[in-house]
C-alpha cells in the first residue's frame, strides 16, 4: 500500500504566503476602520473617493479598473458614497446612458478630514518593522503586486483612468 502523504500542519499554513497575505489584509482594513471610525468610510471607499478627485468625470468601468475592484461589486460602493452626498453621477454629453462621477464638497472636505487618520492607519500598520525594513517591505510588496498584476480577477488598468480626460464634462 502507497505511504500516506504527510499531513500538512497549522505551522505550514501560517508561513504559507497566501495566508500571510490574507492576513496581513485583515489588519490593515481592521487598523484603517479603527482610525477611520469617525468618518465611516471603508479603504475601498476611500480609493474610490480618491481616484475620483483625481480623475473627475471617471465613469464607473474605469474606476474599477483604476482602484481594482470588482466592477459588479463598486456599484454598491458607488451607492453608499452618493447616499453620504459624497459623489454625484452626471450624465456625459455624448452618451446620457453613461454616468460621470464626480466628488461633491461634502466629498472633498472628507478627503481634506480624513488625511490625517489615513496617515496613521498607514503609519501603524509598518510602525513594527525598522524604517530600513519598511522601505524594503514596501518596496518588494510594491514588485510582487506589479508582477502578479495579471493573476488578479481585477488587474489593476490605472492607464484607463488617463482615456476619459478631455471627453468627461
Amino acid at each position: 500500500m502507497p505511504s500516506e502523504p504527510d499531513a500538512v500542519t497549522m505551522d505550514a499554513v501560517y508561513t504559507a504566503p497566501g495566508y500571510l497575505f490574507r492576513r496581513m489584509q485583515q489588519i490593515a482594513v481592521a487598523v484603517f476602520m479603527e482610525e477611520c471610525k469617525a468618518f465611516d468610510l471603508t479603504p475601498v471607499q476611500y480609493a474610490a473617493l480618491i481616484a475620483i478627485r483625481t480623475h473627475p468625470g471617471i465613469d464607473a468601468t474605469r474606476l474599477s479598473a483604476v482602484i481594482a475592484f470588482d466592477r459588479s461589486t463598486l456599484g454598491s460602493v458607488i451607492e453608499r458614497l452618493e447616499a453620504k452626498k459624497y459623489v454625484e453621477r452626471k450624465p456625459a454629453r455624448e452618451d446620457k446612458r453613461v454616468k460621470l462621477l464626480h466628488l461633491t464638497k461634502a466629498g472633498a472636505s472628507l478627503l481634506r478630514d480624513i488625511m490625517p487618520s489615513v496617515d496613521r492607519a498607514q503609519a501603524r500598520m509598518l510602525q513594527p518593522l525598522k524604517p530600513a525594513d519598511r522601505k524594503t517591505m514596501l518596496a518588494l510588496l510594491a514588485q510582487l503586486v506589479d508582477l502578479n498584476n495579471e493573476a488578479s480577477r481585477v488587474p489593476l488598468r490605472a492607464e484607463d483612468a488617463l482615456e476619459h480626460l478631455g471627453k468627461a464634462s
